[in-house]
């Protein structure tokens, strides 16, 4: 299968804890990304597949000290698969790396550097990746409607420059329902609810900006809870996934900027 996705968010609201924060206590003001992603996945039998993945971002970032906007590939992936637990695929896990291809210096020749370094385009880092997924049938409550659930670990491993991300852990619990159809188009809402939790940033440069806050407060690390509504439309070969995803929870480590929701399209092609 061969995709390309797109993701927009938009970070305007300055969060602390768990409430809105006063604009004032950060100096960024507004980070707006869209993401781009081509990937390939390739499953040798029934069991074993593989999956790599390189996104291509614009973002543009304004701070109190000025914006700027840029573009660059950022972090590979590329993960293992196995589906072997059950005849129908249903269950499988995932194992794989975080490549460091994205840019992590690009303003860092400015002798006033704006950006911190969790607001470049890549980490620096090599990650190591761990996730798993299951689904399975309501049958019994509706025909047609499955359920699943995923789960993916997001752990650095080796650094550069003294900077090292948080530890991150991005999960999904969903509904979908199979049974729709006009013509040779089959059409399949989703909902879904999307917990995530990353730890802070730690070294010398994660709290090495001049967006900083007070001495010895990192703004990075939080919790997160959206709701995320969806639909797919399958035309075989060609599917098309579109979802909107609204932030039910924020709770954030100092101030940071949040985007009240997040857009996503996915289009693969299955041969």
């Amino acid at each position: 299968m061969l995709f390309a996705e797109y993701d927009f968010q938009d970070q305007t609201v300055n969060w602390s804890g768990a409430s809105q924060a006063p604009a004032a206590n950060n100096g960024d003001k507004e980070i707006r990304t869209d993401f781009t992603t081509l990937g390939l996945q390739y499953m040798f039998n029934r069991s074993w597949g593989l999956q790599a993945e390189l996104p291509y971002d614009v973002r543009y970032y304004r701070g109190s000290g000025g914006a700027t906007t840029w573009g660059s590939f950022g972090d590979m992936r590329l993960e293992g698969i196995y589906t072997g637990f059950s005849q129908d695929m249903s269950a499988g896990v995932t194992l794989g790396l975080k490549l460091p291809t994205g840019n992590f210096t690009y303003d860092d020749a400015t002798p006033a550097s704006l950006l911190d370094r969790d607001t470049e385009l890549g980490t620096g880092s090599t990650d190591l990746l761990l996730g798993g997924f299951y689904r399975h049938t309501l049958n019994s409550v509706t025909p047609g409607l499955f359920w699943f659930a995923q789960a993916k670990l997001d752990l650095p491993a080796l650094i550069q420059n003294d900077y090292r991300p948080g530890v991150e852990l991005d999960t999904a619990l969903g509904l979908y329902y199979q049974g729709w159809s006009i013509g040779k188009v089959k059409i399949t809402p989703v909902a879904q609810v999307i917990p995530s939790e990353r730890t802070k940033d730690t070294g010398s440069w994660a709290s090495g900006g001049v967006n900083d806050g007070p001495v010895g407060v990192i703004d990075s690390g939080y919790q997160r809870v959206l709701l995320s509504p969806g639909i797919e439309f399958d035309v075989h070969p060609v599917t098309i996934y579109a979802d909107a995803e609204f932030t039910a929870y924020d709770n954030v480590r100092g101030n940071q900027l949040v985007a009240p929701e997040l857009f996503k399209l996915i289009i693969s092609y299955k041969f």
